[in-house]
């Protein structure tokens, strides 16, 4: 028997999706036949556009639900108005770049808060309405920095790491379930917001967009190539098919050999 990745009649709830990795992830789930709903902090109407465009495309359900995930209640309120969730996809999250003794305490708060806690309210939002369908996905976005580290990224990595742990823990008290857990750990994607720095980047170091991208840019990713939001959501999309109905409690790497290092 095939095992084929049609997700008609499920809904995916996506957070930070307005845009990058949370926008591909929810335009690849719904080309799978996925009713979704998109997130952010925001409630513009070039949010609502984007829901708008997908649900065109694709012949499915579409809508965006503003929600500030870094208050647990509006969270947990993200899934209680999406009134179904049967793929849970967490990746909202923040960036800030410090040294530890230098690192503000409010910038450490809010990152923690959006992409750690805010799984945490999310997972236990959704885990209800997965046991009452009897089928469940929940694909947490972690990073090579949930697997390993940088420095002056302090909040960034232990938050990814936890979200690794929260995965784990996730996938062993659903283990006897048909619901799965699972981390993807990407490296270095290429998204609107990287493509915007590529230009100050190369200014910076005297360099060619190309040469920067190659040696700083890319300095860690060992195939100097950008995984892609597509790949992303492929990567999600097979994540939530029958021929991953074992895979649970684990992390697949989109790093570009980045963590075989």
């Amino acid at each position: 028997m095939a095992l084929t990745t049609d997700l008609s009649g499920k809904t995916a709830v996506i957070t930070g999706s307005n845009s990058g990795i949370g926008l591909g992830v929810a335009r690849e789930l719904a080309r799978a036949g996925a009713n979704v709903v998109l997130n952010s902090y925001t409630d513009r109407k070039e949010d609502h556009a984007l829901a708008e465009e997908i649900a065109e495309n694709f012949s499915v359900e579409a809508r965006y639900i503003k929600a500030d995930l870094s208050k647990g209640d509006e969270a947990r309120a993200l899934i209680e108005q999406a009134g179904t969730c049967d793929i849970l996809i967490n990746n909202a999250g923040i960036q800030h770049v410090a040294p530890i003794e230098d690192f503000p305490v409010e910038k450490w708060d809010a990152i923690i808060a959006i992409m750690l806690s805010s799984v945490f309210h999310t997972t236990a939002a959704a885990l209800p309405m997965m046991r009452k369908a009897d089928w469940g996905r929940i694909v947490n976005i972690s990073s090579a920095h949930g697997l390993t580290a940088s420095p002056y990224k302090s909040a960034y990595v232990s938050a990814k790491h936890g979200v690794v742990g929260m995965t784990k823990v996730v996938a062993l008290e659903t283990a006897q379930e048909p619901i799965t857990a699972n981390a993807v750990c990407p490296g270095y994607v290429l998204t609107p917001l990287v493509q915007a720095q590529i230009p100050d980047t190369a200014k910076k170091y005297d360099m060619s967009e190309e040469e920067v991208t190659q040696k700083v840019i890319l300095e860690r990713q060992p195939s100097k190539e950008f995984a892609t939001t597509e790949q992303l959501g492929g990567t999600v999309a097979f994540l939530c098919s029958p021929a991953a109905d074992q895979i649970t409690g684990t992390t697949i790497s989109v790093d570009g050999g980045w963590t075989a290092l």
